[in-house]
């Protein structure tokens, strides 16, 4: 069984998100969505949250399941049983940072495949950090996230608008 991974975190995951992770699970046997702790990045929603709104958003993917993280990825791929991280290109500036952390995963673990996704043109400008300004700012975010994930911005939200 070819066993992927698609690492992020999804604060919120987005329509972008969603987008590459079921054109993984096309390609692979299981897909199992890794939602990072990421602490120094500040998440708005909490990784438990994170993890809740991923796994609504991917309820129709019956070989995609969601899982939060806190170690290094190339640990929690082993701990898988898996050896491919997924992980989906908008732009230029992301195959920079993302060759970068391929060839030192690379390093750590010699057995790890990274697979890339290209972003469909609809989605090359959507970000996490986008649909969160946006929200923040009360603007209309439903065609760019789950319907879950608005429900959950608005809320978050709330008393800003």
């Amino acid at each position: 069984m070819k066993r992927a991974v698609v690492p992020g975190t999804f604060d919120p995951i987005t329509n972008g998100h969603v987008d590459v992770i079921a054109r993984a699970a096309q390609v692979f046997d299981e897909v199992v969505v890794a939602v990072a702790a990421s602490q120094k990045k500040g998440p708005i929603f909490e990784q438990e949250t994170r993890v809740a709104l991923a796994t609504e958003a991917l309820k129709d993917y019956p070989n995609v399941r969601v899982e939060g993280f806190n170690c290094l990825l190339v640990d929690f791929v082993r701990q898988q049983e898996a050896h491919i991280v997924v992980k989906g290109l908008r732009a230029i500036t992301d195959f920079e940072y993302e060759f970068q952390l391929t060839a030192l995963n690379y390093e750590l673990s010699k057995d790890l495949e990274t697979f890339f996704i290209m972003s469909p043109p609809k989605y090359m400008y959507l970000s996490s950090s986008i649909v969160r300004e946006m929200a923040s700012m009360g603007g209309d975010v439903k065609r760019f996230v789950p319907e879950c994930v608005e429900a959950a911005l608005k809320e978050y939200f709330s008393h800003m608008y």
